[in-house]
Parts: C-alpha cells; sequence; structure tokens
C-alpha cells in the first residue's frame, strides 16, 4: 500500500501537526462567532514578540485560564484575577499582556453595544467580504504585515481604547479570522482563480 500523497500547504505551516491542524480547519476561514473573534484578538496580543506555535500550544491553557474567552466575564476581571494569571505556568505571563486581555474585553463589550456584535464592526473594514491579494504569494517571507484595511482597524480599536492592536497584529488577526485569504499560490487552500 503506497502512503497517499500529503497535501501542499503555505510554507509556514511546516510539519508540526498542531500547526497544520491550525492552517488546514482555521487560518483564513472566515468566522463570525463573536467570542471565537475575541479569542483570536487576545491570542494575537499574547502573540506579540513571540511565535504562533507557542501560542497554539499554550491555547486549551488560556480557554481555562480566561473562561473560555467569555468577554463578559473577562471584562468584569479584577486585581485578584490579574494575580491568578499571572501565577498561571499554562499562559505567557505578562502583566501588560493580561492587562491588555482585560482592558479588551471591556472595550469588546463597549464595540458590541454600539453595534449589536463585535463581526458586525470587525467585518464593516472589508466591506463584509474575504480580500483576496491580485498577486500570487509565493513564499512566507512574502505576505504582507498589514494593509490599509489593518491600520485602519487598528486606528480604529486604539481610539476604543484596545490594546496590543497594532497594524501587524491587526493583519494577522484578519488573516486568522478569514478577512484576508493570503494562502500561498502552491497551498490546496488558495482560492483557484
Amino acid at each position: 500500500m503506497t502512503k497517499p500523497r500529503a497535501r501542499p500547504r503555505c510554507d509556514w505551516a511546516g510539519s508540526d501537526p498542531l500547526y497544520i491542524a491550525y492552517h488546514d480547519r482555521e487560518w483564513g476561514v472566515p468566522l463570525h462567532d463573536d467570542r471565537r473573534l475575541f479569542e483570536m484578538l487576545v491570542l494575537e496580543g499574547f502573540q506579540a514578540g513571540l511565535s504562533w506555535i507557542t501560542i497554539l500550544r499554550k491555547r486549551e491553557a488560556f480557554r481555562r485560564a480566561f473562561h473560555r474567552f467569555d468577554w463578559r466575564r473577562v471584562a468584569r476581571y479584577d486585581r485578584h484575577d490579574v494575580w491568578r494569571l499571572l501565577a498561571d505556568r499554562g499562559i505567557v505571563r505578562n502583566r501588560l499582556k493580561i492587562e491588555a486581555a482585560i482592558a479588551n474585553a471591556r472595550a469588546f463589550a463597549a464595540v458590541r453595544r454600539e453595534f449589536g456584535t463585535f463581526d458586525r464592526y470587525l467585518w464593516a473594514f472589508t466591506g463584509g467580504r474575504t480580500l483576496r491579494s491580485r498577486r500570487r504569494v509565493r513564499s512566507f517571507k512574502e505576505l504582507p504585515t498589514h494593509s490599509p484595511e489593518s491600520d485602519a482597524l487598528s486606528a480604529d480599536l486604539r481610539r476604543r481604547r484596545f490594546r496590543f492592536v497594532g497594524p501587524t497584529i491587526c493583519y494577522a488577526h484578519m488573516q486568522a479570522v478569514g478577512m484576508v485569504d493570503d494562502h500561498q499560490a502552491q497551498c490546496w487552500k488558495a482560492r483557484r482563480q
């Protein structure tokens, strides 16, 4: 019996099964669930300065520590919760990022009050559709790190008192939740045109 041929993927997915599963099942898939959008926003903030695989390996611990990313609960966290999180060896224990996640939950709730859902607010930055590059990206090094849309999203989130939401983090978030399709030309998930 011959071994089935592996699907060609974006080169950043590498050979780690966790990365491959994330690439194949999540990255670039349009996401519209507010709790999951909040989760991805928090995780992208924690990823700043670290590799994404580090965050993926700690994802379940993050889910436990942040009450499955229930923004209502996280918005009510106090200094005792900050200390609890700083003591949790399963997550990235960075005070600024922990405090940012709590502040972001409060800002997230305010956006929901204004727009009805965070999804409605967020996807307005791409006109409610997935943006696709006109040029075919052939390697990880060719992937953009920001766009006019991520720049605008970053500026508006900061105006709304979100933290750890620079243009690069916002662009990574947009890629992760399917607002931008940056699958490389050779990838089986690249939109065939």
